[in-house]
């Protein structure tokens, strides 16, 4: 009995395991300054609690969403799915990720579709998340907005957008030409 009891526990553990591996869900860390930051992917729920709130949600709540721009592109912006970098060190990510936050549910964009990871700003992690996200995708500014269709590139908005989020939104799903803030950066296609 004893040995049935101890290998459906250690079966248990493994499957918790397997299941837990690779889902780096947002990783709260309290850096030595005291300050908290999160690292993984992370979502709107993450942001609105602990210290976070104190940021995400006056420039959610804030934010006039360009109503007229978007209902333009709403439905070509269903067509995308968007892996976002941040952290919640960084300044302009605390102005833009909770404002594009706000245009993506005025657009009624569906949320699965975006991916949102919070990096280090820590030596040797710096840019870096716990899952790896990051690799081979050249996150170099952050917050990046990486727009993909049928699985490749298509434009990213880096750091601030030139124009506003719904006007460089607009510019990359309608395939104009946007040439990004910091356009070094390559494009690389979606794993």
């Amino acid at each position: 009995m004893r040995t049935n009891v101890v290998f459906t526990l250690a079966i248990l553990c493994s499957v918790i395991a397997v299941n837990c591996h690779g889902q780096n869900v947002n990783q709260k860390v309290i850096e030595s300054n005291g300050q908290e930051k999160l690292l993984g992917q992370v979502n709107k729920i993450a942001f609105m609690k602990d210290s976070f709130v104190s940021w995400f949600e006056p420039e959610f709540t804030g934010y006039t969403v360009d109503t007229a721009t978007l209902k333009g592109v709403n439905e070509q912006l269903k067509k995308y799915k968007i892996k976002a970098f941040m952290g919640t060190w960084c300044g302009d990510s605390k102005r833009e990720v909770p404002r594009f936050y706000s245009v993506l549910e005025a657009a009624k964009f569906p949320m699965d579709q975006l991916l949102m990871v919070a990096v280090d700003h820590v030596q040797p992690n710096y840019k870096k998340s716990p899952g790896g996200e990051e690799k081979g995708l050249n996150i170099v500014k952050v917050p990046t907005f990486i727009f993909y269709k049928d699985g490749k590139e298509v434009n990213r908005i880096i750091e601030s957008p030139v124009i506003s989020i719904e006007k460089d939104m607009e510019a990359i799903v309608t395939g104009k030409n946007y040439i990004p803030n910091h356009s070094k950066v390559r494009l690389v296609p979606m794993d």
